[in-house]
């Protein structure tokens, strides 16, 4: 290791520390205040070590890790969105009368921590070793309302579908290395141009090595442990694993799958095209059938997703640029959304019954401001991020003549408009007698953070809405030509 490969990796070097520290002070005392402060400011440090690591990009260290502007674009992404789920953690877990909420933080710091190690992975190696990390710390966090039958639920079915899909995705990686005799992504391209290889083998591996990815992405046909996971998790868990986790599993794929070259192979994109036009229509309509929040969210997720493969088939620097975009806005409003939920929970008991939201403007206009801006973003109504990022992904898709994609888009997002103005319906709607009776003051013991982080995500969203250009001159000037 030389001085340059420290420097490079010191983001990630930062993270791990961080995660360190706060085990070690909960050791020496318990305070959640302390937890998370050591927490938010362990990751906001590695944050700005991307800026001391940025003049050495691009940078290999080793033949595992390439810490090139792709690569530091992301991880700031994702310790952008892991500060913001620390906040939501904090305001959420200070209401828990008798919980032990400090361990939590440690899984936090883990898990951006293989969501770093992934989106600077350039070898097999490395990617599952970061897929490891993040899913081992998922598992735990996931179940951490331990006395919750339905978070331990939700903890054991994502511990027993990810193992079983990791088992895909090795699986894949062996047969892949089988024909190519490397395992790193750029020498991939390479080795697959020898007349010896056969095509049809590889093809076989990149399927299994895709089944393992859409497991985490939670695509269609692999989706099946959403909802109920989204559903036990607690409110600001669940907003991790539907931004961090899928967005570094995202942000690897887009890597690997232009690096290896096998977003060439004609069979692979055949069946990329089907999971993406399948996720879009399931997402959307199994969401028209649902009456909880989060689960309506998980689905709305799912077709978010396969809105998402649409840019990525595209190709090219408008693919990267889309996706990259796209991930920002998605990232500022699911967290938003998320965030809601826990500041309206009460301690063991996620506010999830959309029949819990109806009327909630007379009692919370502010809060009901903040998810009707979120609701409005992820319908991809004007003046919002979600317009935007759609407007990309469309252009993305059109520039490709990627019309089947392109045309499922803008039907399963109409489709979509129906539930998200059926929530909004419900939150500005009559409030009875007997809910008014029992509605409770807008800040409560720990909500203070909730709110703020709140305002500032609805901020994010409103901004990238009505003025996208800073964010789209930081994109072009980082991924155009790296990714």
């Amino acid at each position: 290791m030389t001085h340059g490969d420290l420097i490079a990796l010191l983001p990630l070097l930062v993270i791990a520390g961080t995660a360190i520290v706060v085990m070690l002070a909960i050791a020496v005392r318990r305070s959640h205040a302390a937890a998370a402060a050591f927490t938010a400011v362990g990751l906001a440090s590695a944050f700005a070590c991307l800026f001391v690591a940025a003049p050495l990009a691009p940078h290999d260290v080793t033949p595992l890790i390439r810490m090139d502007s792709s690569a530091l674009f992301y991880v700031g992404l994702i310790l952008a969105g892991s500060i913001a789920v620390v906040f939501l953690s904090y305001g959420y877990y200070s209401r828990q009368p008798n919980g032990r909420p400090e361990e939590l933080y440690i899984l936090i710091a883990i898990a951006a921590l293989g969501s770093a190690t992934l989106v600077s992975a350039s070898h097999f190696a490395s990617l599952f070793l970061g897929l490891e990390i993040l899913s081992v710390s998922l598992y735990g966090m996931v179940a951490y309302e331990r006395n919750l039958k339905t978070s331990v639920e939700a903890g054991v079915k994502y511990l027993v579908l990810a193992a079983a899909s990791a088992s895909f995705l090795l699986f894949g990686m062996a047969v892949v290395y089988f024909e190519l005799g490397t395992m790193e992504f750029e020498k991939m391209a390479t080795a697959a141009e020898r007349p010896d290889v056969a095509a049809s083998i590889v093809a076989i591996g990149l399927v299994l090595i895709l089944v393992g990815i859409g497991f985490k992405l939670a695509l269609v046909p692999f989706h099946m442990w959403t909802p109920d996971v989204y559903e036990g998790a607690s409110a600001p868990v669940a907003a991790f694993v539907a931004t961090v986790s899928k967005g570094a599993m995202f942000a690897l794929l887009l890597r690997y799958f232009h690096q290896a070259g096998a977003r060439h192979n004609t069979a692979l994109l055949l069946v990329l095209t089907t999971i993406a036009v399948a996720s879009m229509f399931a997402g959307n309509l199994l969401a028209l059938l649902q009456n909880n929040v989060k689960r309506i969210l998980a689905y709305s997720s799912i077709a978010h997703l396969g809105y998402l493969i649409v840019a990525f088939e595209a190709g090219g620097d408008m693919a990267g640029f889309a996706v990259a975009f796209y991930l920002v806005a998605y990232f500022a409003t699911m967290l938003a959304a998320f965030g809601v939920v826990a500041v309206l929970s009460t301690p063991g008991n996620d506010l999830g019954n959309l029949q819990s939201y109806r009327g909630l403007f007379w009692r919370r206009p502010v809060i009901t401001g903040v998810f009707t801006v979120m609701l409005l973003s992820l319908a991809g109504i004007p003046l919002t991020a979600g317009f935007v990022a759609k407007f990309y992904i469309v252009a993305a898709g059109a520039s490709a003549l990627l019309w089947l994609l392109v045309f499922s888009l803008v039907v399963t997002s109409a489709i979509g408009l129906f539930y998200y103005l059926r929530m909004i319906v419900a939150l500005y709607s009559h409030v009875p007698e007997r809910m008014a009776a029992g509605s409770t003051p807008l800040m409560q013991g720990g909500s203070l953070s909730l709110v703020w982080t709140l305002s500032a995500l609805a901020a994010v969203v409103i901004a990238l809405g009505c003025y996208p250009s800073p964010v789209l001159r930081l994109i072009q000037i980082m991924l155009i030509g790296s990714v």
